[in-house]
């Protein structure tokens, strides 16, 4: 897939063949942007081994990042020093849906549902085979499920 990166660089997502990945739509003013924390703690502890996150900012739930590239880029670096990739600004649902989202949300979740994306900080963890698990906005990044879902993916 072909994303733009936020600092407006045209990107591949190629470049992360062979790693795991998290994939996560981030807001910045979100009751959930709290999980940047955890999301940057992640690649800290697994990214010699293959891992990491990509976050894939969206305005699409209650006008939650409304910020330029910038904006948003200064925000996470300056408020939970952020340092893994970010992406431009994308819609998640609908009929602009992004093509890897159009991908990940016919996922299905733990409880066999898939479809539109229900709020920011939806987490996507994908293997480096292309297996795909589906993660819920209130899942913590360093919940259990998902750190298991890592670490299996590394193993």
């Amino acid at each position: 897939f072909r994303v733009t990166a936020l600092d407006g660089q045209p990107a591949d997502l190629a470049q992360y063949k062979g790693k795991v990945v998290l994939v996560v739509n981030t807001a910045s003013e979100c009751g959930y942007t709290r999980q940047y924390k955890g999301l940057q703690e992640l690649p800290a502890a697994m990214e010699s081994k293959g891992f990491t996150v990509l976050g894939v900012p969206c305005n699409q739930f209650g006008g939650q990042e409304p910020g330029t590239n910038d904006e948003i880029q200064e925000f996470c670096s300056t408020t939970y020093n952020v340092t893994f990739d970010l992406f431009d600004k994308v819609d998640v649902n609908g009929p602009d849906r992004h093509a890897l989202y159009a991908e990940l949300t016919a996922v299905d979740d733990a409880e066999g549902v898939a479809g539109d994306i229900q709020w920011n900080f939806e987490k996507f963890v994908v293997g480096a085979d292309g297996s795909i698990q589906r993660f819920r906005p209130r899942t913590e990044p360093n919940a259990p499920e998902i750190v298991t879902a890592i670490k299996e993916l590394l193993a």
